[in-house]
């Protein structure tokens, strides 16, 4: 697409469809889906609250403000609480996707539209518009030009979250389409986010939403005080899509077209496992073999078919993924995840500790785990399972899962939702009676007339 300056930009269309969306005017659906990820959030975010990462990130941001840092008892800047939230919902690894991408968007744009509204005076309404445009917008990036970020060594939660921030932040601040097109824009510079902490199991996956969360919020700002970012953002050539996924070509009608009639976070998915997202139907996979009444013992030789984009993040070094280095790293680990499930039925928060990442019955069944590419996979459209078994007596037995479990073809209910923000709240630390408390304060969240997250800081 061109950038002369005779012609739309991508982002100009884009903010033209984002202010075209008005409060009280989202379809049902999609505002209950919105409420789905305020609950799942901010249960995430109280599931973390006492871990090394979250202290050391609320630690690093020592600006006051009036912003919650939901779980603790300080106050922070707007940025500053979205940073240390952001990063506490995504840390776990628990936190909502979108098969098409794939992005986790609530862990980005629910802190920083609560952070935003919080200190700026945003009331529910306009909280949940931003919070459904940001998320929408950060999702449809990641259908413009599908796996290319990933296989560049980029995050793309990361560095569409930045961009989808800036747009929710900006809707919930009632900002005009100008100012949204110069929010885009800066927000494409502060875009960012590697992969390498694949190598070792390093924390810096779980700081990306916060980053992206505190960015958005940023730029927002920036674009609101009248600084101006470039309108080709998106399809310039040295533009988003150029940088991240070295091309500037894409379909920018997965970005625009039907903006606001027709919303694709409708779709999003909630996980049943605290993991890497493409692993969770091969966990379904392997508890179900379990099962069967089959010992891990009886097993011999598991293959797995797998789509050829997952590889490089959850299969290889294959030796590493059968045995990982410590309890973050084996969150991305097919053959470790589906060996735990295997023997314990399940995956949960505890699977992630160094003595659960010691057990060897699990480690040897990981150490019998491969996997060949299936060219015909439709990742990332849809995640899929598949394992095949060999046990020792010769005889083979085989499980396929065609989606994923929490999404699209099988989405959790609103009890299912519920359910796991009070099993997260109560891994937090938190009482039965805060958890009460808290799902209270949310249910009314979004008709407030001054966004007050007070009550969260516990």
């Amino acid at each position: 697409m061109s950038s002369s300056v005779f012609e739309t930009s991508v982002a100009e269309t884009l903010a033209e469809r984002i202010v075209a969306v008005k409060p009280g005017t989202l379809p049902a659906e999609t505002a209950r889906k919105c409420e789905d990820l305020l609950i799942d959030v901010i249960g995430l975010c109280v599931t973390a609250r006492k871990e090394d990462y979250v202290l050391s990130a609320a630690t690093a941001f020592d600006d006051g403000g009036i912003s919650t840092v939901i779980g603790h008892r300080r106050t922070l800047s707007a940025a500053g609480a979205a940073f240390v939230n952001g990063t506490a919902a995504h840390g776990q690894d628990f936190d909502d996707t979108f098969e098409g991408g794939p992005v986790h968007a609530g862990a980005v744009v629910v802190p920083a539209v609560l952070a935003a509204s919080e200190r700026y005076n945003a009331d529910g309404a306009m909280a949940l518009l931003g919070i459904a445009v940001g998320t929408e917008v950060l999702c449809r990036l990641s259908l413009v030009v599908p796996k290319a970020v990933h296989r560049s060594g980029f995050h793309p939660t990361a560095v569409f979250g930045a961009l989808g921030a800036a747009a929710g932040v900006s809707a919930a601040l009632g900002m005009p389409a100008q100012e949204i097109v110069d929010a885009l824009g800066i927000a494409g510079s502060m875009a960012s986010g590697i992969i390498e902490y694949l190598a070792e199991g390093a924390w810096t996956k779980r700081m990306h939403a916060g980053w992206a969360a505190q960015s958005g919020i940023r730029a927002a700002l920036l674009a609101r005080a009248g600084f101006i970012g470039p309108r080709t953002v998106f399809e310039g050539v040295h533009g988003l899509f150029q940088a991240f996924a070295h091309t500037a070509d894409g379909d920018y009608d997965a970005l625009v077209g039907e903006f606001g009639a027709r919303w694709v976070i409708d779709a999003l998915a909630f996980k049943p496992y605290p993991c890497g997202t493409m692993a969770q139907p091969y966990i379904d996979c392997a508890r179900r073999l379990g099962m069967r009444g089959i010992a891990p013992e009886d097993v011999s030789e598991i293959i797995c078919e797998v789509a050829e984009g997952t590889v490089h993040r959850l299969w290889e070094p294959l030796a590493d993924k059968q045995r990982p280095p410590n309890g973050y790293a084996a969150k991305f680990a097919v053959p470790y995840l589906l060996a735990f499930g295997f023997v314990h039925g399940g995956v949960g928060l505890g699977a992630f500790t160094d003595d659960a990442i010691a057990d060897e019955r699990v480690l040897a069944l990981a150490a019998k785990v491969k996997f060949e590419i299936d060219p015909e996979n439709p990742y990332p459209s849809r995640f899929t399972g598949h394992i095949k078994a060999t046990l020792n007596d010769g005889s083979v037995v085989e499980e396929r899962q065609p989606h994923l479990r929490g999404g699209a073809q099988e989405p959790l209910t609103r009890k299912d939702v519920v359910d796991k923000f009070r099993l997260n709240a109560a891994h937090g630390g938190w009482s039965a009676a805060q958890s009460e408390a808290a799902l209270k304060l949310i249910e009314r969240l979004y008709q407030q007339g001054r966004i007050d997250l007070g009550a969260l800081r516990v």
